[in-house]
């Protein structure tokens, strides 16, 4: 019993970083090419950092959101499956 909910947890901290990565990726991508143009500019409007990392983040849930949503559900019923067959 003890192996399997290491194996659980395991497996649900592998998926949260799988499924965080692209999403990440993107927020940090934007934040590096804003921060070159606002140093290139000098233009320091706290708003130039935030909506375009936003919008970023928001259309890349958007692509990956069928993939993550995939993702999870595999996992729930992996997870479900196998309690069925342990008890």
């Amino acid at each position: 019993m003890q192996q399997l909910v290491i194996d659980i947890m395991r497996e649900s901290i592998m998926l949260l970083i799988e499924i965080a990565a692209p999403l990440l990726l993107v927020a940090l991508i934007m934040g590096l090419i804003i921060s070159i143009f606002q140093t290139a500019t000098s233009i320091q409007e706290q708003t130039l950092s935030f909506v375009p990392k936003v919008l970023a983040f928001f259309i890349t849930l958007m692509l990956c959101g069928s993939w993550i949503t995939t993702k999870l559900l595999d996992f729930f019923l992996r997870i479900i499956t196998g309690l069925n067959q342990f008890l």
